[in-house]
């Protein structure tokens, strides 16, 4: 681990329920954590091509408008019999209102659309990439990703997203179904489970150390 990170670190987003993510990531460490929505910071077009240049321009702006380090996110999910759709065009996919209820309808419509049926089809992953941007314009990446099978009808209400309709490997729960310490939680032994706390995982290894 180098350049141990203490103090104040922004977290770019205005998204309700990925902020509530980080703060569950972040407990065991001493940090003034605030989010971009709560500084009231503009939010960037996100014009990027992958994951990681998503995650770079919301980093990057946070850091640079507040003056503090600061930690985004970009994430998605990736089903592979759509091509890898929606993909970072995701949160898109749930529309200005954020409805992600029709957004999972959406996807179970286009494969039923293609003629998939049973699970061998429905394979998807999720993937999250976090990118530290400093003031001075530095960037340092950490991406993570989990597979599994999407189940229809979603279940659950745990989670955000198309957290319901995605059931891990070897679970018979979806994200929307596990408490936030099965879906997140790990210690130093162990694995992390979800896409956002693999790629956390790693950035704690580097940045701040894993608890104990």
């Amino acid at each position: 681990m180098t350049d141990r990170l203490t103090g104040r670190l922004v977290i770019a987003t205005h998204n309700a329920g990925k902020l509530a993510e980080f703060r569950d990531l972040t407990a065991p460490y001493q940090l003034d954590l605030v989010s971009a929505g709560e500084l009231e910071l503009p939010e960037p077009e996100e014009t990027g091509m992958s994951f990681e240049e998503n995650a770079a321009l919301k980093a990057l702006a946070a850091a640079r408008a507040s003056g503090h380090n600061a930690l985004a996110d970009d994430s998605g999910l990736c089903v592979e019999a759509l091509g890898g759709e929606p993909g970072i065009y995701s949160a898109r996919w749930a529309g200005s209102d954020r409805n992600f209820a029709r957004a999972m309808r959406n996807v179970d419509e286009l494969l039923s659309t293609k003629g998939v049926t049973g699970e061998a089809g429905r394979r998807a992953y999720f993937v999250a990439v976090l990118c530290l941007a400093h003031p001075d314009g530095s960037t340092e990446l950490f991406r993570g990703e989990v597979h599994g099978t999407l189940v229809w009808p979603p279940r659950g209400n745990k989670g955000f997203g198309y957290d319901p309709m995605f059931r891990p490997d070897g679970y018979h729960e979806t994200f929307g179904e596990m408490p936030a310490e099965a879906k997140h939680g790990w210690t130093s032994g162990s694995e992390a489970l979800s896409h956002r706390a693999r790629a956390f995982k790693l950035f704690a290894e580097r940045k701040l150390g894993l608890p104990g």
